[in-house]
């Protein structure tokens, strides 16, 4: 049964050759997934682990059905900044732009965050807590109504200096995005993004709202509105890992995907992190930098888990990346999904994980 989930998924992304090129988990990985299912409470969970984009191998523990379409909360992220880069690589957004230049309702200290700032959560405009406030906004208004509803918001922090986990600035971006394109949110990302890689069971709504249509939706949450699959989301990861291609067509410059990997918070007063986060204290654009280079800013393992607990994840030293998927609280399952990971890090690099 195993061994014939991962020929159809191989065939089904077209990574590659599919039962001669599968490999086995390495030893305690499938142990520490079932922990996942038996001791951490989750009904079911897939784990995907690629190379080069190939399927290394596929594993769905518990109750989780291959083609499972769930919220993925903050691994959202990674998707968001990866088309506000598209149109950076464009030449119509500058990351240290000033935004008032663009967004006129941003004055002051405020008209002086960046682009950089937005992605990295250190523009000054709060964290997740206490309020959840883009979360919370009308799906229905325009992304530019978003946005004018977090300038009219006091800044907490002096731009730049402080960073704070999920506050609203990602709907200031993708305002930022929508003037600079002439396009809506849905329909750019479909364009740059999921049809280029074959998405087909992706779409942007808000996490806190299920039942909203997607057709409907002109405000879609771009810190935590993805909904979408583990095959759909494994395709992603392969364009990024190969540094912004797809089989053999360019999504992203490879300057965008350094830009995205690389330590944004150096210096900044780490004032809220999210539950679940560990360890992890430094964060880059649209995804958290879990170890970097020596003493340098570049991210060489990468990573954006959300709050319902799927994981994505990207290891630059090994070559590997990969995604687990499910739905349960990140606090329950993030400590045993980085030891799998860690697991299948130095099963491939020869024993070395950190």
């Amino acid at each position: 049964m195993m061994r014939a989930s991962v020929i159809a998924l191989v065939v089904a992304l077209g990574l590659g050759a599919p039962a001669a090129r599968a490999e086995s988990a390495p030893p305690g990985f499938a142990a520490k997934l079932q922990q996942v299912v038996t001791r951490d409470g989750a009904p079911g969970v897939t784990a995907l682990v690629m190379k080069n984009g190939r399927l290394l191998y596929r594993l769905d523990k518990g109750a989780i059905a291959p083609d499972a379409q769930l919220p993925i909360a903050s691994a959202s992220k990674w998707m968001t900044a990866s088309l506000v880069m598209t149109v950076v690589d464009q030449g119509k957004l500058e990351l240290d732009e000033p935004i008032g230049r663009r967004l006129p309702e941003f004055t002051g200290k405020a008209g002086r965050i960046t682009l950089r700032e937005l992605l990295s959560f250190t523009a000054g405009q709060g964290g997740l807590k206490p309020d959840m406030f883009d979360l919370r906004q009308d799906p229905h208004i325009s992304l530019a109504a978003a946005a004018a509803q977090v300038a009219a918001r006091p800044l907490v922090d002096e731009p730049g200096t402080t960073f704070r986990y999920g506050g609203p600035s990602m709907q200031v971006a993708g305002a930022l995005v929508e003037q600079a394109t002439g396009k809506s949110w849905a329909a750019l990302f479909q364009e740059r993004i999921a049809g280029p890689l074959g998405l087909s069971h992706t779409y942007w709504a808000n996490p806190l709202m299920p039942g909203l249509k997607p057709e409907t939706v002109r405000n879609p949450n771009l810190q935590a509105g993805v909904y979408t699959t583990a095959d759909d989301y494994a395709k992603f990861l392969t364009m990024l890992a190969a540094g912004g291609v797809y089989h053999g067509r360019r999504i992203l410059s490879a300057k965008a995907v350094d830009e995205m990997e690389t330590w944004q918070t150096r210096g900044r007063t780490m004032a809220y992190l999210p539950p679940g986060a560990g360890p992890i204290d430094k964060y880059a654009l649209g995804n958290w930098c879990d170890t970097v280079e020596g003493n340098s800013d570049r991210c060489w393992l990468v990573s954006s888990p959300g709050a319902y607990g799927t994981f994505p994840w990207i290891d630059r030293r090994s070559g590997l990346y990969g995604v687990f998927f499910l739905k349960l609280r990140l606090p329950a399952v993030a400590k045993d999904l980085r030891e799998a990971r860690d697991i299948a890090i130095a099963a491939d690099t020869g024993g070395r994980s950190d």
